[in-house]
C-alpha cells in the first residue's frame, strides 16, 4: 500500500492538475510555517546549538531519496584520506529505537535504520543515531574524543543544530517535480533555499550551471548472504531475473540494470521497506537482484540466488577541494 502511494505521489508531483489547485492553499500554509520556523532560528527566538567540531550537513529539499547516503560515505572516505577523523550522525529513518545509540555493521536495521547500518558497514568511522541530532552529536563526541568533524545525514531542516557547511543533493533525473511545496508538490522548502547552501550536487542527469555533478556506478554484483562471492552482469544474462528496490527512486536502480544489458521483471517497494522472507519467497525467478540498502535487510534470510549491486560514488574534484578548503579555514566554535 505504501509503495503504491509513493509511486502515485511521485507521478502526480511531476505535473500540475486540478487537484493541485485544491492543495495549493495547504502548500502556502506549509511555506509560511517553514519560513517562520527558519526565521525563528535565525533571529534566535528558537535556540540552536553549536558543537565543538565543524558540522557538515548533507540533505535535500525534496521528499524522498536523492543519493545522500552514498555521498555521505564518499565524503567520510575523502576526509579520512586527508587526515580527518569523521563521524556520522543520523535520525535513523523508520528505525524503531528512540534512544541515542551507536550503529555497527551488524546492527539491526529495524531498530536503527537501514542507511545508518549501510554507512557503518562501509568504514571505520563512528555512526550514531537519535531523534535529537544535537544530543546525538554531544554523546558521540564524549565517546569519541578523536572525532574532529561530524557529518549529519539528512539534517538540512534540523535547524537546532548549527552547521558550518550545507550540501544539498538533488535527484538529477526527477529534479524538483512540479516545483511546489508539500502537499501539492514534493518540496520541503522552496527552491530559493538552494541559494543559501554551500554546494548543490545533481545525482545523475545533465550537468547544471553552477552545480556539481555526481554519479553512482556499479559493475560487480555481490551475494546478499555471502558478500565475498561476486558475479558479473554477463553471467546473469539469459536467466529469469526479478529486480526489487525499496529506495526513494526505484527507477534509478532499474535503469542502471537495464544499461548493464539485463532483462528483468521490476518489483518496486516503498522507500525503506522492511523486507521479510515472505516478500521474496513467492517470486518465481532464477535470480533476484536488489540494492545494497535492501540487501542489509535481507541478509539474515538470503538465498544463494540473491545478489545486490554495490555502487561507487563519483564526484567532480572541484567539490572535494572546496570542502577541504572550507574545513582548513574552520576557526572553531
Amino acid at each position: 500500500m505504501r509503495a503504491s502511494l509513493e509511486r502515485f505521489l511521485r507521478k502526480q508531483w511531476r505535473r500540475v492538475g486540478a487537484w493541485h489547485v485544491v492543495l495549493l492553499p495547504l502548500s502556502l500554509l506549509f511555506l509560511l510555517a517553514v519560513s517562520l520556523r527558519r526565521l525563528a532560528y535565525r533571529a534566535a527566538w528558537l535556540r540552536s546549538y553549536r558543537l565543538p567540531v565543524p558540522v557538515i550537513i548533507v540533505g535535500n529539499i525534496n521528499v524522498g531519496g536523492s543519493g545522500k547516503t552514498p555521498f555521505t560515505i564518499w565524503l567520510a572516505e575523502l576526509l579520512q584520506r586527508n587526515g580527518y577523523s569523521p563521524a556520522i550522525i543520523s535520525r535513523g529513518y523508520l528505525g524503531s529505537g528512540e534512544a541515542i545509540s551507536p550503529v555497527f555493521g551488524n546492527s539491526d536495521p529495524t531498530e536503527v535504520g537501514d542507511e545508518p547500518v549501510m554507512m557503518a558497514k562501509h568504514g571505520s568511522w563512528p555512526v550514531w543515531v537519535g531523534r535529537d541530532r544535537v544530543a546525538v552529536g554531544k554523546r558521540l563526541l564524549e565517546a569519541h574524543l578523536e572525532c574532529n568533524v561530524i557529518l549529519c545525514d539528512d539534517g538540512l531542516q534540523h535547524y537546532r543544530l548549527q552547521r558550518d557547511l550545507e550540501i544539498v543533493i538533488v535527484d538529477g533525473e526527477y529534479g524538483f517535480g512540479n516545483g511546489l511545496l508539500l502537499p501539492a508538490g514534493p518540496l520541503r522548502e522552496g527552491r530559493c533555499r538552494l541559494k543559501s547552501v554551500d554546494a548543490v550536487i545533481y545525482n545523475g542527469g545533465s550537468p547544471r550551471p553552477g552545480a556539481h555533478s555526481m554519479l553512482l556506478e556499479g559493475e560487480l554484483f555481490r551475494s546478499v548472504g555471502l558478500p565475498v562471492e561476486t558475479s558479473r552482469a554477463d553471467m546473469l544474462k539469459g536467466k529469469a531475473i526479478c529486480a526489487v528496490a525499496g529506495i526513494g527512486n526505484p527507477d534509478r536502480f532499474f535503469n542502471q540494470l537495464q544499461q548493464m544489458g539485463l532483462a528483468f521483471e521490476r518489483r518496486p517497494f516503498a522507500d525503506h521497506h522492511s523486507f521479510t522472507r515472505e516478500d521474496l519467497q513467492s517470486i518465481k525467478a532464477d535470480v533476484i537482484l536488489m540494492t545494497e540498502k535492501d540487501a542489509i535487510k535481507c541478509a539474515a534470510f538470503a538465498q544463494p540466488n540473491w545478489w545486490y549491486l554495490p555502487v561507487a560514488t563519483k564526484v567532480d574534484e572541484k567539490l572535494a577541494s572546496f570542502i577541504l578548503t572550507k574545513l582548513r579555514n574552520f576557526d572553531g566554535p
